[in-house]
C-alpha cells in the first residue's frame, strides 16, 4: 500500500483506526481509477 511499512501510532484502537484510513484511501484510489473522478463526485451527490 504505497510504501506503509509501519504504523505511527501504537495502541491497538488507534492502529485500527490508521490501518482503517489506509484501506479507505486505497479503496478509493481504485474507485477513481475504475470509473473516474467525475462518475465517483456524481454518485456522492446522489
Amino acid at each position: 500500500m504505497d510504501g506503509a511499512t509501519h504504523f505511527l501510532t501504537r495502541t491497538l484502537g488507534r492502529v485500527s483506526t490508521e490501518m482503517s484510513l489506509h484501506i479507505l484511501a486505497y479503496n478509493m484510489k481504485r474507485v477513481i481509477n475504475i470509473v473516474g473522478i467525475n462518475r465517483l463526485i456524481g454518485a456522492i451527490e446522489a
